[in-house]
């Protein structure tokens, strides 16, 4: 799998994740302690997120981090 292919399975696992839950990006960046802007980027494929980051999402949606790459 590509670097481009991971970015976009990660994308799309959170806002899957995020509109199935109904969380603006707002309320998933305050329950997760980063800024809204960087859900944004990160949902657009602008973003390489550390995996303190990746943790942080993970665990505001209440899931394991290998959930967000499945």
């Amino acid at each position: 799998m590509t670097r481009d292919e991971v970015k976009k399975r990660l994308a799309d696992n959170i806002r899957l994740l995020r509109t199935k839950k109904r969380f603006s990006q707002e309320a998933i960046a305050e329950l997760a302690g980063i800024g809204q802007n960087q859900i944004s980027e990160i949902e657009n494929e602008h973003s390489n997120p550390s995996l303190e980051t990746i943790i942080r999402i993970a665990s505001a949606f209440n899931v394991n981090v290998s959930e967000l790459f499945d």
